[in-house]
């Protein structure tokens, strides 16, 4: 894997997944297993209650520049300014919005959040480090 970072600008052509956080280690960031009370990092071991979970911003996308198409995911804080809120805070928005709709997942992200999310994104360029 190279390590020099280039800056592609480049056009939104789709939202690939409709789950935009995810439970993440806070040791080294990577998808934590949940149960109904306990979490595990597969990576690094780090285990804890379910509640104290921490979350993230996961958004996946297809993106085109003038020549290519690119499957890419954009993690991070660097998400907070488009939803308003920190990953954690749309978690909780998400999991009072679906319980009163009866919604199995708590964390399925609702029809007009999807359809916000696409608003915002699809349709318009940003510049990527990758």
């Amino acid at each position: 894997m190279s390590s020099v970072r280039r800056l592609l600008a480049a056009s939104v052509i789709s939202i690939q997944n409709s789950c935009f956080i995810y439970p993440a280690c806070r040791k080294c960031f990577s998808r934590l297993i949940l149960d109904s009370r306990r979490f595990n990092c597969l990576k690094c071991g780090c285990t804890g209650e379910a509640k104290d979970a921490s979350y993230r911003y996961r958004l996946s996308l297809k993106i085109a520049d003038t020549n290519d198409l690119f499957d890419i995911t954009v993690f991070g804080s660097c998400l907070d300014p488009f939803f308003g809120v920190t990953a954690e805070n749309l978690r909780r928005c998400i999991q009072d919005f679906n319980q009163p709709s009866g919604e199995t997942n708590a964390d399925a992200s609702p029809g007009e959040l999807v359809q916000a999310v696409e608003s915002c994104f699809i349709g318009k360029r940003f510049i990527f480090g990758v």
